[in-house]
């Protein structure tokens, strides 16, 4: 039997086997469907690089930071794969080698693709979810209105804003002391690769 695909909506699967699935086989898990994920552009994936190394600096040993395969079940019948995730100092961490994660990170994070199912998924869909998941903060990364979003998860079960910026530096960032995310300097690395020719 061939291996399901995301191009193939009515194969429906477990946990179990959306976690077994090769590296190659890409798609998320949405009421039991292997669904189509975004397809990132160069400028998405400089940008989630460029997080990770800042997350991974600032943190050092005293959390985790991962990036986009890592799958989440979300919910009962919802299985995510964020951009970028962090397990903050002194949260629990997931098993090491588990296929599928069931312990709500800190913080997730999506850099939003430009095509409008991709901006309801990021935007609409994974918002309530991650937020019923209980992720304490959700970032949203727009490089084409050049935003950066920093959602917190408030006491009625919601996110509330709690930073949005559109440049300079982000230097409070809650339950994160120290931490400075650059947003100038990620507008200017989107401004290079476009310029060269890399969207």
């Amino acid at each position: 039997m061939a291996e399901p695909s995301a191009a193939e909506p009515s194969v429906r699967m477990t946990f179990e086997e959306w976690g077994d699935l090769p590296e190659d086989t890409e798609g998320e898990l949405v009421d039991g469907q292997l669904v189509e994920e975004e397809v990132p552009t160069w400028i998405h994936e400089r940008i989630v690089a460029m997080l990770i190394s800042a997350l991974d600096r600032w943190l050092g040993p005293r959390g985790a930071v991962g990036g986009s395969e890592a799958k989440f079940r979300v919910a009962p019948h919802r299985g995510r794969k964020p951009d970028l995730f962090v397990y903050l100092p002194g949260s629990k961490l997931p098993p090491g080698r588990a296929a599928v994660i069931d312990v709500p990170p800190d913080i997730m994070v999506e850099v939003v693709s430009q095509r409008p199912r991709d901006q309801r998924r990021d935007r609409v869909e994974k918002l309530s979810e991650y937020a019923r998941f209980g992720v304490r903060q959700y970032w949203l990364v727009d490089t084409e209105l050049r935003t950066f979003q920093i959602h917190e998860l408030a006491a009625d079960g919601r996110y509330a804003h709690a930073v949005d910026a559109t440049g300079g530096r982000i230097e409070s960032i809650p339950s994160c002391p120290g931490l400075v995310i650059d947003v100038d300097a990620i507008w200017a690395e989107v401004d290079r690769l476009e310029a060269s020719g890399g969207a």
